[in-house]
Formats: structure tokens, C-alpha cells, sequence
């Protein structure tokens, strides 16, 4: 379940509490005050068999004597007792319940039948151990906080109630309001990736804030994540970046709470803005409700203090802002108000004895500038200049926040003589900051999000499917775990590695030494050196028991070396695990560096990617980075420039850079891996040797999990669902034969073409809205699909690759209904291509168990509701527009 009956837990006409009192300091004393306390307007009804009437309200015995079904319930009775009463509740009709109760867990049963007395009616618990929920733009405060926060844009999903009370008495000082406040507690039901659905559609929410110590569905969270961060900022805080921290946390919600660098990435990939601490997560929570996200962050400081100044600029630029380059105008204009002595560039030094007009007459300049994004103003107290009169002065030149519709920040620097000052500023709508570290931090929280959507939304330049050898792969896998065996030989591995297109070295397995030295006589015809290594179906790094010798040039240095490979192996009491020998070249590439290419299984984000520096040493360099599988050339090329080693592999001095296109295919195939062999739960390739002339796996690792053969691709562990394969056909249509498939990113370069032989017109009748062509920016939102949710296919010319028609569907979160939209050139039309399209659109539909499809189609658009009454569609007007007919297709019939 996901959005399902959530609108009556966040939008309730009316509200039974299930446990009320009179009891001074109970929590049902405390709830039923704060609901009628905060002006809720639906009808109240208390539930306790110990009472009458509550406070001049009718007090009921049970849910069965309630005049109606309330909306929402708030449960505050004795653990023992919630499975009754919610079934009670469930039977009455009641759509959602938030249990504030704590103590039901999963021992004892508790849980589990209150889920089960829920199931029955669909019934949505938010909770258990929960402190309640918030909808100010209701007047709702159905939770045991202190005080109720004011009614604004802002949207708090919160796994804990104490960190959701402490930002609610920080916003009250800080006059920042909130749509909805969400306090999750052990997400029985309930979860984030549920709230995240709501929140992303909710009209009052502007931007969301996350509290997160677990994610008990990472699939379904960054399905949800993702599809809200592309229409709004999120911004989440998760604890938990220490060993410790994270064990913290897990006892505290009792669910996993991924490694670290893993979330991080998560978050990363999603476009959550992640910010370390509740301190960041407070301004974060201002400067969004105050200002929309900037594209750039070219920041103007004008301070009193030099030296402020110059800690601001520091700050900023750790965060990767911008320093706004003043123009000569914007000095000019500076000059005229300005000492002499003022700093003549940015940051504007207004020297310590501005008085208040000062101040004004700088912001409003600095404002004015075409190349500045945002302002930062900064006062340092001096005796020479009244704080709260500087401040005054700079909040009659704001209006709603910004000057000359621009975002204002200001840092009145101090304590003492600071906080009225801040008070005048905050009664102006003016954002405040601390210091200038958190003025910075302000700055690059309004681009990031627009940072984060843009990398999202780069294409790929190609499709970046990796040709492989399945039947090859699945033979070595099911043969190891078949042995019981979890990882595979360096033979075996190579053999997979080189199935996914990863560049090996030749390779020959032998028996004995006699055999080592044979294989030897033959390579040294081709090779200058080699490498022998022990082969062994059990001993997995060789280098620590000496099975390795290096540059052999001779097949009496080879037999010589397999000899001491043995007698090794013989003096530790390890012979029997030799299965014989490897002979190998021996790799010379001219000034290259090694680099770890990697698979991973996260606990809770299933398959991961990782680049970073390779060697020996790779434990202590630490240098590495981590993606969430499935990636494309993009991420894979995120992934090497987030490391250090990136430096070195693009070149220096006399030093060529690296292929990187070679590590990207390396990584993409690794990636592809894991999305077609659930089985493979692990892979290091240290080192990949990777110089100007390309790359070589020179070992390798891999891991198996035997419980796993037999489960079929794509693996279910991804937390990303990956392109759908088996959906690629061609079909003669009309005159012509198309290759059609689901949409890729890099499909996005199709469209310019495909549009100029889409007529104005057609785009009127496809979009129900008169337009010329189609923004860069909905035509990459139309191919960068989240496959969980959303499908397309798209129609190319076989011959050509040319598109020539795009059939597709965005299904709500629940996974029930979809809505369809198809398009095909101008000139194609009439010929059965749009049939085509849609007959594979309604096909997956169905393969993936949606029960409707539905369109809009204008009354005019006579050929779409001829095709649509002839695939079974049925007309009906539209309940919100005359001109538009709704045409729905049941999938179950």
C-alpha cells in the first residue's frame, strides 16, 4: 500500500481519540487540548467507556457508538488494547489511524494484529510510537508537542518524535510555518517512501524536510524520492555516518540502516539534498520556505567588518558557491554612496561606521547587479553604530524577503546587542543566519536542489547496453554453487568478467608443473614475461601464501616457480587446495595507474558499484566512491570524478590521460552484472590496470550467494528498477517495419528531429494545449522514466533508427491506475502505428498488474476516440472539462 486512505490521516473531516481524558498529564488529556486547543473545525469525538462528555464534548464507549465513521483515529490506549480498537475502528469505517501508543512491537504479537485488524478495510496506521501528526493549514494539531507551529510551505516527515517537537519550538521562534508535520514512529504501515507520495503532490507543500534513521523499503523510497525531488526540494538529515551512530539507530527504529557512504549515495541519486545535522536541517527549513531554488548562486556580501567578510567568503566557497564579480556600473554606483575607503569589490566592505542608510543604499546597488543572484548582508557591532539601526534600514528596502527579487540573507554577528536586531529582520521576512558559515550554507542549499535536478537530467551519449555472454555466466555460476562453493576461481571469474565485455589477460589453467612449463614454452612465443598463481577452488587470495611469481621470462623460471608455489603451499599444510596452476602474461602498461572497480550487496540497497584508487593499499587510501545499480555512463563517469585518483587519471605533466571510456565500460558492464545474476553478490577487480591505450582486469574476485540460483532477472534486490528487457520487437506496420522498445535516457537526442514532423496542431491534440514544440527539460523529464512507475515505447525506423511514434503511461503510486498518451509523426498517421503503440502499452499494463488505463482526449480529437472505442476503451465527459472526454480501459476484463 502507498497513498491509499493517507488524504484522511493529513486532511480529516472529523477525528475520534481513541483513550481521551481529563487526567491531568496523560497524553489523551494533552491530545484532545491541542486538537480543540489549535481551532481544528471537524467534528471531535472522544472515546473513553470511563466518561460521558470530555470538556463540553460527547465522550463515546466504543467506535461502534460513534454517530459516523470518523476520517482519522488517534490511538493513545495501553499497548494491550490497540489491536481491539483498531479493529473496532476498521469495522466502523475509519480510513486511517495514527497509534501515538508505544510498546507494539513484534514481540508478543501486538503488531502484527494490529496490522492484521487493519488489513480487512485497508485501514492506514500511522505509528506505532508515535508523538502525532500536524496539518496547520487545518488547524490540526493531533499530537502531544507543546505548542502548534503556524500554517507554510514547508512539509517534516520525522522517524522521531522528539527531533519533530524540537523543530516545531525552533520554527515558532524562527516564525517559519509548516503544511504538514509527519511523525512516522516504528512504520508499522505507514512509511517515508508513503509520505514522500503525499508530500510531493500536495499543493501546500513547497518543500519537504526529511528525519530519517532507517528506510524499511529503499525501492519504494526512492521511487518516491525521486518523483518528489523533480518537482520540489527535498532535504533530509540521516544520522548514522558512524559505525556507532548507525548501530544507534537501528536500535531505535529496529530496522537496517544501510552503510553510510551507501545512503549517501542513495540520497544523491534520488536529488535529496542531504545536510548532517539538525542545526543544518533548522536553516534549511527557513531559507526554503522563504525563497524558491536559485539555478545559480552568485552571492554579493555587504558587511561592516572586513574580517566577516573574508569568513564568509571562505565558507562559501567550501560549499561551492559563487563569489558575484561586481560590474562597473554596480561599483559606480557603490562609489556614489560609499566612503572612499570602502573595499571597491566583493565583498563589499561598507567600512565599521556605516550608518543605517549606508546599509540600504548597498544592499539595494549590490541587488541591482545583473551577475548577482543573492545578497548577504552582515553586521558586526561596533560603538560607532546602532545593530538594530542598520537592520531597520536594510528591512525598509524588503519586500516579502527579497531586494530587487532577490534572496536577502543576513548575519548580525553577537549576542547581546544582535538579537533584536535579528527580531527585526525575521519581522520583515528577512532570512537570518548566525554566522557566516550558516549564511553560506543558506546560499548553496537554494542552488543545490537546481544542481542536483541538472545532473539528474544529463543524457547519456549513448544507450549503454552491454552485449554479454548470459549462457557462459550461468553455467560457471550454477557449477560453483552446484559444488557449494561462494566464490569462484580466478579463472572462472576472468571468464565472467571477460562475458561482460571487461578486457582480461589470456589465461591457461594447468595441472601440474610439467604442464606450467609446456603452457610457458608456447605464451613466450607471444609474451616477453609471465605470471604464474596457484588455482585453487578454496584459496582466495593468493599473494598472502606466496602463490604468485612475477616476470618469468623463461619455461624453466615458470616450472621452477609452480614448484615454490607448492612447496609453500605443502609447508603451511595447504597442498591439498592446490587444483594446479594459472599461467598468465605478465601486463606492462606504460604509465598506468590501478584503479578497484567493484560489486557490492548492501543490506538494504541491494547491489552497489564502486570506483576508487586500486592496490594494495586500497584499504588505507580510502579513496572511493559508491553507486546505486543500476547506473548508466553518466553516473559510471559521477562515480570516477568523485574520487581523488580522477586527478591523476586525467593526466598531468607529460602523463596522457586515461581511457575513461574504458573504466566506464568496465563499470557498466559490472553493473549489468548485477542486474542480470541475483546469484552475484560480490566482485573486486584489483587492479585494473587503465592507461592512455586502455584497461586490463589483472585480478579478480567474485562472489556467490548458491541459495540464489534460480531467481529470476533483474535482480529484485535493486533499489532501482532497472530498463525492462524483453520488450524489444519489430513489427510491420503500414508501409514500413519499426524496432519498438521501451524509451532509454539517450533517447532524448531522438526527439528534435521527430518533433519537426509533429505539426502544431497534433501537439495540441496530444498535449490538450496549444504549443509550438516541446522544452528541453520536459523532453528529458519524457525519457528519463522511473520504471517502477512509468513506461514508454517508442517506434524507430528499422533502416533508419529514425522515431517515428511514442506510446506511454505514468501510473499513480499505488500501482492501480496509469494514464496513457500517445504521439505519432504527422505524416506517419493513418497507417496503424499508433495501434501498434498502444496494443504494447496495454500489454505491459497488464504484465504489470495495473487494473485501469485511462486518457483525456479532446471531443475533437475524433481519430484517438475512434482507436480508443476500438481497443476497448469506454468514453465518459470529463468532470472538470467540457472539452475533454475521459476514456478508460478496465485491464481485468
Amino acid at each position: 500500500m502507498t497513498t491509499r486512505n493517507l488524504e484522511a490521516a493529513m486532511r480529516p473531516g472529523s477525528i475520534a481519540i481513541v483513550g481521551a481524558s481529563e487526567r491531568e498529564g496523560s497524553v489523551g488529556a494533552v491530545v484532545l487540548a491541542n486538537i480543540r486547543s489549535a481551532g481544528y473545525r471537524g467534528d471531535i469525538y472522544p472515546i473513553n467507556p470511563k466518561y460521558t462528555a470530555l470538556f463540553g464534548l460527547p465522550c463515546y464507549k466504543d467506535a461502534a457508538a460513534l454517530p459516523e465513521a470518523p476520517d482519522l483515529a488517534i490511538v493513545v490506549t495501553p499497548p494491550g488494547a490497540v489491536p481491539k480498537v483498531v479493529g473496532e475502528l476498521a469495522r466502523r469505517g475509519t480510513r486511517a489511524a495514527v497509534v501515538i501508543t508505544a510498546g507494539v512491537g513484534s514481540e508478543g504479537g501486538l503488531r502484527q494484529a494490529m496490522l492484521d485488524a487493519a488489513r480487512p478495510s485497508l485501514m492506514r496506521i500511522i505509528g506505532p510510537n508515535t508523538i502525532g501528526i500536524l496539518a496547520p493549514t487545518l488547524a490540526l494539531n493531533a499530537s502531544f508537542t507543546h505548542i502548534a507551529p503556524k500554517a507554510g510551505g514547508l512539509g517534516l516527515i520525522s522517524q522521531s518524535g522528539a527531533v519533530l517537537s524540537s523543530i516545531v519550538d525552533w520554527a515558532a521562534a524562527e516564525d517559519v510555518g509548516f503544511s504538514q508535520l509527519i511523525s512516522l514512529g516504528d512504520m508499522a504501515d505507514v512509511d517515508v517512501g508513503d509520505c514522500l507520495n503525499y508530500l510531493a503532490s500536495d499543493p501546500d507543500t513547497k518543500a519537504i524536510l526529511m528525519y530519517l534513521e532507517s528506510l524499511p523499503d529503499p525501492r519504494k523510497f526512492m521511487s518516491a524520492a525521486r518523483a518528489a525531488a523533480r518537482v520540489k526540494p527535498v532535504i533530509a538529515v540521516k544520522p548514522g555516518r558512524h559505525q556507532e551512530a548507525a548501530a544507534a539507530a537501528a536500535t531505535h527504529t529496529g530496522a537496517l540502516a544501510g552503510a553510510d557512504n551507501v545512503v549517501d549515495a542513495a540520497l544523491r541519486r534520488a536529488g535529496v539534498i542531504r545536510v548532517n545535522d539538525l542545526e543544518d536541517l533548522f536553516y534549511a527549513a527557513e531559507i526554503t520556505a522563504r525563497f524558491p531554488p536559485l539555478r545559480r548562486g552568485r552571492l554579493a556580501i555587504v558587511t561592516n567588518g572586513g574580517g566577516a567578510g573574508v569568513l564568509a567568503v571562505d565558507r562559501l566557497l567550501d560549499e561551492g558557491g559563487e563569489l558575484a564579480a561586481l560590474t562597473p556600473e554596480t561599483i559606480a554606483a557603490l562609489d556614489r554612496h560609499l566612503p572612499p575607503t570602502w573595499s571597491h569589490a566583493n565583498p563589499i566592505d561598507i567600512i565599521g561606521d556605516a550608518p543605517p542608510e549606508r546599509y540600504a543604499q548597498a544592499v539595494v546597488a549590490a541587488a541591482a547587479d545583473p551577475g548577482v543572484d543573492a545578497v548577504l548582508v552582515m553586521n558586526c557591532p561596533t560603538a560607532l553604530a546602532s545593530p538594530v539601526n542598520a537592520a531597520t534600514a536594510v528591512a525598509g528596502v524588503v519586500t516579502n524577503g527579497l531586494v530587487n527579487g532577490k534572496p536577502l540573507l543576513a548575519t548580525w554577528l553577537g549576542k547581546h546587542a544582535a538579537e533584536p536586531a535579528r527580531a527585526v529582520l525575521r519581522g520583515a521576512g528577512v532570512a537570518t543566519a548566525d554566522t557566516p558559515a550558516a549564511a553560506a550554507q543558506a546560499v548553496s542549499l537554494l542552488t543545490r536542489w537546481s544542481q542536483l535536478r541538472a545532473r539528474l537530467e544529463r543524457i547519456p551519449e549513448s544507450t549503454g547496453q552491454v552485449v554479454a555472454d548470459h549462457s557462459l555466466v550461468t553455467a560457471i555460476v550454477d557449477a560453483a554453487a552446484a559444488e557449494g562453493r561462494r566464490v569462484l576461481d580466478e579463472h572462472e571469474a576472468k571468464q565472467v568478467l571477460r562475458a561482460y565485455g571487461l578486457p582480461v589477460p589470456e589465461i591457461r589453467v594447468v595441472k601440474d608443473e610439467a604442464a606450467v612449463e609446456a603452457a610457458a614454452t608456447d605464451m613466450l612465443a607471444h609474451y616477453d614475461a609471465l605470471v604464474v598463481k596457484l588455482h585453487s577452488r578454496t584459496i582466495t587470495h593468493k599473494s598472502d601464501v606466496g602463490g604468485v611469481a612475477l616476470d618469468l621470462r623463461t619455461p624453466q623460471a615458470a616450472f621452477t616457480a609452480a614448484r615454490t608455489i607448492r612447496e609453500k603451499l605443502a609447508a603451511i599444510g595447504q597442498e591439498a587446495a592446490l587444483d594446479g596452476f594459472t599461467v598468465q602474461p605478465m601486463v606492462r602498461m606504460k604509465a598506468a595507474e590501478e584503479v578497484l572497480v567493484g560489486l557490492s550487496t548492501d543490506p538494504s540497497f541491494g547491489p552497489i558499484v564502486l570506483f576508487g584508487a586500486g592496490g594494495t593499499a586500497v584499504e588505507v587510501v580510502k579513496d572511493s566512491a559508491t553507486g546505486i545499480a543500476p547506473i548508466d555512463e553518466v553516473l559510471a563517469g559521477d562515480l570516477i570524478d568523485s574520487t581523488r585518483i580522477s586527478k591523476l587519471l586525467a593526466g598531468y605533466r607529460d602523463r596522457k590521460p586515461a581511457d575513461r571510456q574504458a573504466i566506464i565500460r568496465a563499470l557498466l558492464g559490472l553493473s549489468q552484472l548485477a542486474v542480470d545474476f541475483p546469484a552475484i553478490v560480490g566482485a573486486d577487480i584489483n587492479p585494473l590496470l587503465v592507461n592512455a591505450d586502455g584497461a586490463m582486469a589483472l585480478d579478480a574476485r567474485i562472489e556467490i550467494d548458491p541459495s540464489r540460483i534460480g531467481i529470476k532477472a533483474p535482480n529484485p534486490r535493486l533499489a532501482i528498477r532497472p530498463y525492462p528487457m524483453g520488450w524489444e520487437d519489430v513489427l510491420p506496420v503500414g508501409g514500413g517495419r519499426y524496432r519498438m522498445r521501451p524509451i532509454r535516457p539517450a533517447d532524448a537526442g531522438l526527439y528534435p528531429e521527430f518533433l519537426e514532423h509533429v505539426s502544431a496542431e497534433h501537439l495540441r491534440l496530444r498535449f490538450l494545449t496549444p504549443m509550438k514544440t516541446i522544452s528541453g527539460e520536459l523532453l528529458i523529464r519524457l525519457s528519463q522514466l522511473d520504471y517502477d512507475r512509468d513506461i514508454a515505447f517508442v517506434a524507430l525506423d528499422e533502416a533508419t533508427g529514425v522515431l517515428c511514434g511514442i506510446s506511454r503511461y505514468a501510473a499513480d503510486p499505488d500501482h492501480e491506475h496509469a494514464e496513457f498518451g500517445v504521439l505519432v509523426r504527422s505524416d506517419l498517421q493513418g497507417q496503424g502505428l499508433g495501434r501498434a503503440l498502444m496494443l504494447k502499452l496495454i500489454a505491459y499494463a497488464r504484465v504489470e498488474g495495473l487494473k485501469r488505463l485511462t486518457g483525456r482526449v479532446l471531443r475533437e480529437n475524433s481519430g484517438m476516440l475512434q482507436l480508443a472505442a476500438e481497443l476497448g476503451f469506454a468514453p465518459a465527459p470529463s468532470a472538470d472539462d467540457d472539452a475533454v472526454m475521459d476514456v478508460v480501459l478496465e485491464l481485468g476484463r
